[in-house]
């Protein structure tokens, strides 16, 4: 059944006919997200650009009760803003302003659709740090980074993004505007709703306010890349950091067949003739800086690596930072479809986990580059293959399958920061368990009576 005509005119009353899209042509960029070999058209977008829009279009939708998919950049990797059949796309994307930085209480006060670069650049430029860096920064916006609860590179230090929000604004799904949070260190007066939207993927509210907490900047930082034949020496070279007590900013990893694909797209001159490359990085006082970079490259060492060096200048390190953060670009070159997946294990676990993605590889007979956040256990098996050609898609699935379930079972998860989405809801019951998912559908239940905010995603 097509969207009732009723329902784009009203839209058209709230935002103007010019932010209200119904021709297909118009529809197709919102018909997919980051997520690869899903896609599907909605019955319509709505562009808004405040919060009383925003309300508005979801009394509509919930009069109607007529599905409503919320959407900023459309980067995520799990279908989070896949549309349903005949849905409205609500685009917060012109919602982009920073509409505070607080810098006697360290906060910055943002509109979801302001992207997380812009949020660092202008925490930055006042001399302070917004520390989460998700891979696609320079165009994802906050407002999804809070409802998927990203992380980034500098996780392993510094925390994901549910560690600084400190306050929300929410439209609940019948049009009321909810505030939750301050800009106050300690609040533990009542239950702390802001948590709840903080990874809810769409399916409880939407976001239009967000105040984060910033700190202040690092005064040092030192970048190092180490080489190694065998990946299960890196493995224990990242074991035996964290065992040294030291915790850096960054402890990337990347396979060989990562390698060569990111030095053939960004050509920073990594070294192909390894297996495995360590990207470290320390950051804090001059003198703590100095002491950690030396322990990291003597426990590299001790650990048989092929090569350590650092970073010359600034310059440098910004290219080697860079040249991780292409990966995924880097790897989707290779092959007409690039499945990028995320799997956590404990830090224990990792070599056994990179091991056994291996092994999936070969038992499926399937190309996978798998790169990740080391230091954190969170891994990303991307998977380059063909969605035309569904025998191997296939196996890419059963393959999946077997990844997720040994994640699983080495205590770990099914995801560390893309989010369940469409692309993982049914891995998620052998996840959580039965307690959980009816916690789960329940609060959902109460938040969304009429179930219109992102219906199929999570359950």
């Amino acid at each position: 059944m097509s969207l009732a005509a009723a329902i784009p005119a009203a839209l058209t009353r709230i935002a103007g006919a010019a932010n209200v899209l119904t021709k297909q042509e118009d529809l197709i960029p919102y018909s997919f997200d980051g997520t690869a070999a899903l896609r599907q058209m909605p019955g319509c977008v709505v562009l808004v650009t405040m919060r009383e829009e925003v309300a508005a279009v979801l009394k509509v939708a919930n009069e109607t009760k007529t599905a409503v998919v919320t959407r900023g950049s459309g980067t995520g990797l799990s279908g989070g803003s896949l549309p349903t059949p005949d849905c409205i796309v609500l685009c917060l994307a012109r919602m982009n302003r920073i509409l505070e930085l607080d810098r006697a209480n360290l906060t910055l006060l943002a509109e979801p659709g302001a992207t997380t670069q812009a949020i660092a650049d202008a925490a930055s430029a006042a001399g302070l740090f917004y520390p989460p860096d998700p891979g696609s920064m320079k165009i994802s916006t906050i407002g999804g980074n809070v409802a998927e609860n990203s992380g980034g590179l500098r996780g392993l230090k510094y925390g994901i993004t549910r560690n600084y929000v400190m306050g929300l604004e929410v439209v609940l799904p019948d049009g009321e505007v909810l505030w939750t949070g301050n800009k106050c260190v300690k609040d533990v007066a009542g239950y702390s709703l802001k948590d709840l939207f903080i990874g809810s993927e769409g399916t409880l509210g939407v976001i239009t306010k967000i105040l984060l907490k910033l700190i202040p900047k690092p005064s040092a930082r030192k970048t190092m890349v180490a080489t190694f034949g065998q990946i299960v020496q890196a493995a224990q070279t990242v074991s035996d950091i964290i065992a040294a007590q030291i915790i850096p900013c960054t402890l990337e990893f990347l396979d060989r067949t990562t390698i060569r694909c990111v030095e053939d797209y960004a050509k920073v001159g990594l070294p192909l003739d390894c297996d495995a490359l360590l990207l470290m990085e320390t950051d804090g006082h001059p003198a703590s800086v100095a002491e950690e970079a030396d322990k990291m490259l003597q426990i590299a060492q001790k650990n048989g690596a092929l090569e350590v060096r650092a970073a010359k200048d600034d310059a440098e390190a910004t290219r080697l930072a860079t040249a991780r953060r292409s990966a995924f670009s880097a790897l989707a070159r290779v092959a007409p479809t690039t499945i990028l997946e995320d799997a956590t294990v404990p830090r224990s676990e990792l070599a056994g986990m990179i091991r056994f993605v291996e092994e999936v590889a070969q038992k499926y007979r399937l190309r996978i580059g798998t790169f990740g956040h080391m230091g954190d256990g969170n891994l990303h098996p991307t998977f380059l293959t063909d969605e035309r050609n569904q025998e191997e898609m296939h196996r890419v699935e059963a393959a999946f399958k077997e990844i997720f379930e040994e994640a699983i079972r080495l205590g770990g998860t099914i995801t560390g920061e893309h989010g369940v989405g469409l692309a993982k809801k049914g891995f998620l019951p052998k996840f959580a368990g039965d307690a959980q998912m009816r916690v789960m559908r329940e609060l959902r239940r109460v938040l969304d009576p009429s179930g219109i905010l992102n219906p199929g995603k999570m359950f």
